[in-house]
């Protein structure tokens, strides 16, 4: 029991070694829950700091792809930590409630990449990461993998031009997996970032997607089982 927990912790990290890293500096935490699911969801490692100290030590020990940060956080405020996340040449989006001209202009000219006001749909907020993950090339917006291309921006799936049908979930797994390639992916790791939710162990639902994708994609041997952890895609052929 001990040994296969270990595995899964083993895997687990090795495969969000290879994620998209984004550091969420939020002291909200139901918004910082949200934006943190929805960003797994989405196929990235999120981090989440509720404060400005634990922001900037967090930076020091790690390098991330991208930060979110607000601008009234305790402690070390967003402006602080914006200058210190341009010494570390990590890009930045600021999420913050302060919404006037002059405060996004600052937030800017400080050399934020975007800035966010809230309330905000999470959609955007996707798209907005996108956007800056793409100026920095850490995402691309087309991925190419074995006979498929991957459309990010649409959530189209083609081969030979024709358009394949896949469900949302279906769509958010196989950029999962695409992500990832050649990792083997812990159910849980799949559940949680697909699903958002916490996975229980009886659940099939993980088991059944990766079914119906291989079906529809034709891939029987390029989605591959990984015995007592979950499924890897594997390397181009």
């Amino acid at each position: 029991m001990q040994d296969n927990l270990q595995l899964a912790c083993d895997i687990t990290g090795r495969a969000e070694e290879t994620m998209i890293k984004i550091l969420i500096a939020e002291d909200e935490e139901p918004i910082a829950n949200l934006i943190r699911m929805n960003l797994r969801r989405a196929g990235y490692a999120c981090t989440w700091a509720p404060d400005g100290e634990q922001a900037a030590d967090l930076m020091d020990q790690e390098k991330f792809d991208l930060v979110l940060l607000d601008v009234m956080l305790p402690g070390i405020n967003g402006y602080e930590l914006m200058e210190y996340a341009r010494t570390l040449e990590m890009p930045v989006i600021f999420l913050t409630a302060l919404g006037s001209t002059e405060n996004k202009v600052k937030g800017l000219k400080m050399g934020a990449d975007d800035y966010l006001t809230k309330p905000f749909e999470i959609v955007e907020l996707l798209a907005r990461v996108e956007a800056v993950l793409r100026r920095y090339h850490k995402t691309e917006t087309l991925m190419e993998v074995f006979d498929v291309v991957i459309d990010t921006a649409s959530r189209s799936v083609t081969r030979n031009g024709e358009q394949i049908p896949l469900t949302m979930k279906e769509f958010d797994l196989l950029l999962l997996l695409a992500r990832n390639r050649n990792i083997a992916l812990y159910r849980e790791t799949i559940y949680e970032s697909v699903w958002g939710g916490e996975y229980m162990g009886q659940s099939r639902t993980v088991d059944l997607h990766i079914q119906r994708l291989k079906k529809k994609l034709n891939w029987d041997n390029e989605i591959a089982a990984v015995y007592k952890v979950g499924y890897r895609l594997e390397g181009e052929r």
